[in-house]
């Protein structure tokens, strides 16, 4: 089957073919303005209970309605793009994650959200502070946050008892960390203590890490690759592959992840959208917010999910707008049900919220929250990193040479 393509993917849009999409025309201006089209790329697990909130809010009143059409993640950001760019086909409201925001933002393709909150429906101390400042850019704000999905630590508990450790007691500092992941690695049995992510999920260990010791990955508008800090980190992480032998070596993209599944993988490092997988899985685990292995502060790397509004020359909508992220910041826990950690107090305090299992302990995380650096295509520059760690951690490469020329290619590409 061939994979359908950006043109393909307009096209089908402006059809009316995705679901969800009624492209309502009853103004002067072509657009309906109580409806509300509105963009998300939750096209895995988490989807289903996104509709549910949207399905929720169109039966809870007349006045207003939201079309939801969900694009698959893997083509969200080149249909983001292509519309922002273009200005045809624009959503009134869609979903962006903080880091990308100043990509948008500096070219004043957003919004600022000052001008939904001056209404009494929605205010900013609603929400954790932590989200709110993720999504500023130069001073201003332009998201209203769905959620913080920090990095969480998962652990398999039956492996816990058999290596006489306590299976509700996770490590809490890097020594605890390497003692447990030591005393959790079988050879014979092929059962590692903790697999290290050589891609996959690596950036977000990698910056929680780095940040725990005190270092930055950007800062004062320089790159810090080379710092003592980053080598550091790095080189933990090598260690624990072919100094401590706690890790296989040569892992593929979601190798830990697989190997975690199986039952050989005793401590993994994970975000809270892997909820449902883990719970179809049947496996006997623990779930805490990341252990502080690096010997300054507790942090931990984070996103969000943010509304956004695009800049149309027909109009905002904002009373449907605010009407509609109002009731969500209020009735959000069909999305905490989804693993998510809702941004909003409303939720995240809430009784209903506090018996959930996994959920409560990602919302711990939020004040240790540490966001990707803001920096415009930061997807790109942070790749020459993410690259050459995977050489060292694959055993290819020198860890200084790599992170030297980490910075070389980052410094370059900003040239």
């Amino acid at each position: 089957m061939k994979k359908l393509s950006v043109a393909g993917l307009v096209l089908m849009l402006i059809c009316g073919m995705l679901a969800g999409c009624s492209w309502q025309q009853t103004s002067a201006t072509g657009e309906d303005k109580n409806n509300v089209k509105l963009w998300v790329p939750f096209s895995g697990p988490d989807g289903p209970k996104f509709e549910e909130i949207v399905r929720s809010y169109n039966k809870s009143q007349k006045k207003y309605n939201v079309d939801l059409q969900i694009i698959p993640s893997s083509e969200y950001y080149k249909m983001v793009n292509l519309t922002l760019s273009s200005k045809n086909n624009l959503p009134d409201l869609m979903i962006m994650h903080a880091d990308r925001i100043v990509d948008y933002a500096t070219k004043d393709q957003l919004l600022k959200t000052s001008i939904l909150t001056k209404s009494k429906k929605i205010s900013a101390k609603d929400y954790h502070p932590k989200a709110l400042q993720a999504s500023k850019v130069n001073g201003s704000t332009y998201g209203i946050p769905l959620d913080i999905h920090p990095l969480m630590f998962y652990w398999n508990k039956d492996l816990f008892k058999k290596a006489g450790l306590d299976p509700n007691k996770p490590p809490k500092n890097a020594q605890e960390f390497r003692e447990y992941a030591k005393k959790l690695t079988v050879p014979e049995k092929s059962q590692y203590g903790f697999a290290v992510p050589t891609v996959g999920t690596q950036p977000f260990l990698f910056q929680t890490i780095l940040a725990q010791k005190g270092g930055k990955l950007y800062s004062d508008g320089h790159f810090n690759y080379t710092s003592k800090e980053a080598l550091n980190t790095l080189n933990f992480e090598r260690d624990l592959i072919y100094k401590d032998k706690v890790s296989p070596s040569g892992l593929a993209i979601d190798g830990d992840l697989k190997l975690f599944l199986q039952g050989k993988n005793a401590m993994h490092f994970n975000g809270p959208w892997m909820l449902a997988q883990f719970e179809d899985s049947g496996m006997n685990y623990g779930v805490a917010p990341v252990p502080q292995i690096g010997e300054k502060q507790q942090k931990v790397w984070a996103n969000s999910h943010n509304f956004v509004i695009p800049k149309k020359k027909e109009g905002e909508k904002l009373g449907a707008i605010t009407d509609f992220l109002n009731y969500v910041g209020n009735h959000g826990m069909a999305w905490a049900e989804s693993g998510q950690a809702p941004a909003s107090k409303a939720v995240y305090t809430s009784k209903a919220f506090q018996k959930l299992n996994q959920q409560p302990k990602v919302a711990e995380s939020f004040d240790f929250a540490e966001y990707p650096p803001q920096v415009e295509n930061w997807g790109q520059v942070s790749e020459f990193l993410n690259q050459e760690i995977n050489l060292v951690l694959l055993g290819k490469k020198d860890s200084k040479k790599a992170l030297k020329d980490a910075q070389r290619k980052a410094e370059q590409y900003l040239e």
